[in-house]
């Protein structure tokens, strides 16, 4: 059975939500340290939450490309991703979704939250047929990120490298084993629908 085009796959629990980032060490160990962001993160600037761990891979170069050498993933309570969720609006126009042009352009100017879909990537971080969910937060949301919605911090730098030398040699198999069981998440279609084209 083939995946849907537009479906949030993701590690949650019944209140949770985990969501990756990859930072300089400067910041990420000190957030993974204290469980909470740095005074030294910029709370005034759009910050990106990707629930899929191996679009993060993608993204940061299994934790090598400079700047990103620290994975973090990030668990958050289930109410403020959706509440991302449902402020959120496209980062590019859609038609169809949008009913012109200058309704999204004004959306996109207010809203606390941005989604964008690209595509999945398998353990070779080639892309796949499906989309996964990039959250951007900006404003309120990125505070709300940081005071309310974060519960845990962790550094998963280890396990990225880990992974990362598997495929490398090959071994697929325990590679795969290795990598956070993300199951689609259970949000209803209304919360969606005005972020899927």
């Amino acid at each position: 059975m083939s995946e849907p085009k537009h479906q949030i796959r993701a590690l949650h629990t019944a209140t949770t939500v985990t969501v990756y980032q990859a930072y300089a060490p400067r910041i990420g160990l000190p957030a993974a340290l204290d469980g909470r962001f740095p005074t030294t993160w910029q709370r005034d600037r759009m910050t990106w939450i990707k629930p899929s761990f191996l679009w993060m891979m993608y993204r940061c170069g299994w934790g090598t490309k400079t700047g990103q050498e620290t994975v973090l993933a990030v668990e958050i309570s289930r109410d403020g991703f959706e509440w991302a969720l449902r402020h959120a609006c496209l980062s590019s126009y859609v038609r169809g979704v949008h009913p012109d042009r200058t309704t999204w352009q004004r959306q996109l100017k207010t809203a606390p939250a941005r989604v964008q879909w690209d595509p999945e990537r398998d353990l070779r971080l080639q892309p796949l047929p499906y989309r996964s969910l990039q959250l951007g937060l900006s404003g309120e949301a990125v505070r709300r990120y940081a005071d309310e919605w974060t519960l845990s911090i962790r550094d998963v730098t280890p396990l990225a490298h880990e992974i990362h030398a598997l495929v490398g040699e090959g071994d697929l198999h325990s590679a795969a084993r290795l990598l956070p069981q993300e199951r689609p998440y259970p949000v209803g279609g209304e919360l969606l629908a005005h972020l899927t084209g």
